[in-house]
């Protein structure tokens, strides 16, 4: 069953830390937001293989958008 990941605050995607095909863990950093000048985490809530990313880095995202998606 897919599990998407999704920015928890609106910002800048800042770096993507995996890429499709990479497995991770609960806790895994999945990307970095830039936010007010901070850099937020965005952490896997689940264990999976990446099998989808949905945004670019550089790219301004809103609150609750898609960022990757596990199976």
């Amino acid at each position: 069953m897919a599990k998407t990941i999704k920015a928890h605050i609106t910002g800048t995607v800042w770096k993507i830390e995996v890429k499709v095909g990479d497995s991770v863990d609960e806790g895994t950093v999945v990307a970095i937001l830039e936010s007010m000048k901070m850099e937020m985490p965005v952490e896997s809530e689940d264990s999976g293989t990446v099998t989808a990313i949905h945004v670019t880095e550089g790219q301004p995202i809103n609150e609750g958008v898609a960022i990757c998606t596990l199976d």
